[in-house]
């Protein structure tokens, strides 16, 4: 019980230091809520509830917006974050198959967390780098001209097996 109300704690004291960051102002939602996002991986209801309280806000304004941004999750997402483009440009270049190659690797389908929390798949329209397609970024990082070869290999070092040399990677 006594781990419960200590994980209960942290995230009223995380709650109460992200909002005063931004003095409460109402204005300042989206970035409260990126910054809980970027905090847990996602926003907790019990989170979000804290938010509307501490800035005074109806909780379905919260919601709103928290549900109007795809940004926004309110499901746990994996510690490695792996989106996939399917843009034309990516998609005339075989962006499909990297899914498909993401998804029997991982385990998961596209909108999908492992169990392990471990890895998130996404699709997204757009990453905007058309140039480099097919195109995938985890955690942030862009990994171009992506191939079959290139997901086992950017899997690996995600999971920490990477035994590859930087130099072999740069292909």
């Amino acid at each position: 019980m006594s781990l419960v109300l200590n994980e209960k704690y942290d995230l009223e004291q995380a709650i109460h230091d992200i909002v005063d960051q931004y003095q409460a102002k109402p204005t300042a939602l989206i970035m409260v809520l990126q910054d809980i996002q970027k905090h847990y991986r996602y926003l907790p209801k019990e989170a979000l509830k804290l938010v509307a309280l501490k800035m005074r806000l109806p909780i379905a304004q919260i919601y709103g917006v928290a549900t109007f941004y795809r940004a926004f999750s309110l499901k746990p997402k994996g510690k490695n974050h792996i989106c996939v483009c399917t843009g034309t440009a990516c998609h005339v270049r075989q962006a499909d198959v990297i899914v498909n190659k993401l998804e029997t690797k991982l385990g998961i389908r596209a909108g999908e967390t492992s169990k392990d929390l471990d890895f998130s798949l996404e699709t997204v329209n757009c990453l905007g780098a058309c140039a480099l397609g097919p195109l995938v970024t985890a955690n942030d990082v862009y990994f171009g001209n992506m191939t079959a070869t290139k997901v086992d290999r950017m899997i690996d070092k995600l999971s920490g097996k990477d035994t590859k040399g930087e130099e072999e990677e740069e292909e």
